[in-house]
């Protein structure tokens, strides 16, 4: 299948699950409650959407092998679907699960900087689906948060999340504002206080001869360069 067709496919999915989307009860749980994290690594693992803190802002995410939930999750955003949905890992030993073939700049990266606020752009598992990304690649990452990884690890090691906003507005950086926006559209919202930092991760295409960045965020380009530079 080229990539134009599976395009035109996810596109046509993608309009009919909008028009199935109903508002339903949306809960505000206490991240600190760890009740609070099984109940929302259920939620996710059924394919429903939460609302959770990472160390950069607060993350959307939902079940990355379900591929309707991951659809509903682009609708939810509003997010086109030729920009790929991040999965985010509990623990290096979950990226096997998501990516393979992991380039050799790549996991110098990932020695350095994870868990951090760095996604790195890797091949993609033939297990997930075509929603989470248009071409072979996935971005991925472990966030520096102890309730994100505790509610990925119970959620099974990996979650397809994007930054919770509308596709082109500001990230919410607090439970109260991810509820004013998503309120009646996500199961849970998981209260974890104010975000760490207010600034989404760097984001680096690893698939090519040469790294390429892709969105500058808290780790600069003067920090990836010292890292390979010194590791090659």
């Amino acid at each position: 299948m080229s990539r134009l067709d599976e395009r035109i496919i996810l596109e046509k999915i993608s309009r009919k699950e909008a028009d199935s989307i109903k508002p339903y009860p949306t809960r505000l749980l206490d991240a600190d409650d760890p009740r609070s994290i099984t109940k929302s690594a259920n939620a996710l693992k059924q394919g429903d959407l939460v609302v959770f803190p990472t160390d950069t802002v607060y993350g959307i995410g939902t079940n990355p092998f379900d591929e309707q939930a991951v659809l509903k999750l682009y609708q939810v955003k509003k997010r086109p679907l030729d920009k790929g949905i991040p999965i985010l890992l509990a623990d290096l030993n979950d990226l096997p699960k998501v990516a393979i073939v992991i380039p050799k700049t790549a996991g110098l990266l990932i020695a350095h900087f994870w868990p951090g606020p760095l996604t790195l752009i890797v091949p993609k598992h033939p297990a997930l689906p075509a929603a989470i990304s248009i071409t072979s690649s996935v971005a991925v990452r472990i966030p520096a948060n102890v309730i994100a990884r505790s509610l990925i690890r119970q959620a099974g090691g990996a979650v397809a999340a994007s930054s919770a906003n509308v596709s082109g507005e500001k990230p919410a950086d607090s439970a109260s504002s991810a509820m004013a926006t998503f309120q009646g559209l996500v199961s849970i919202v998981l209260d974890g206080g104010f975000s760490g930092e207010n600034v989404s991760s760097t984001i680096i295409d690893c698939t090519g001869l040469e790294l390429r960045i892709l969105r500058e965020g808290p780790i600069k380009p003067a920090e990836l360069n010292e890292v390979i530079s010194n590791r090659v």
